[in-house]
């Protein structure tokens, strides 16, 4: 005699380690958003402060002629970033989309400032891009 309440349903058992997966991705865009967010916000102290310490003159920058644009711009974005990373992190319905924004502006802005820092904002450049990866990766999931 053999019953079916024993067995677990074949698609349960997928569906329970994609949503571990789910909700861990979104966990882990979330937190990294936030970090870039401060990040951005400490660049742009620092560009606003103590524009001494990037390599090239100010004059030889892609936008903005001067630090000050570049700081002023960092910390709009860093503060961005950072409230759509706590949406994100309580799973917001628009928060999604604005992080795939959010992160796509921010990698366009480190972009625009990697002569100023290769290595710092070549790595926030490969944050950003994990963020929209871990956001996108299971974006027609809508387990919530």
């Amino acid at each position: 005699m053999t019953s079916n309440t024993t067995r677990s349903d074949p698609e349960e058992a997928y569906d329970a380690p994609a949503s571990r997966l789910w909700t861990g991705m979104m966990g882990f865009a979330s937190i990294m958003l936030v970090l870039i967010g401060g990040f951005h916000v400490l660049g742009g102290f620092i560009a606003l402060l103590e524009n001494r310490v990037y390599d090239p003159d100010a004059s030889e920058l892609l936008l903005f002629q001067s630090y000050a644009g570049w700081g002023i711009a960092h910390m709009a974005l860093g503060t961005l970033a950072f409230l759509t990373g706590i949406a994100l992190f309580y799973r917001k319905p628009w928060s999604r989309v604005t992080t795939i924004v959010i992160a796509s502006l921010s990698a366009v802005t480190n972009l625009a400032f990697l002569s100023a820092s290769p290595g710092w904002y070549g790595m926030l450049i490969l944050l950003d891009v994990l963020v929209i990866y871990a956001v996108t990766v299971h974006f027609e999931d809508e387990r919530e």
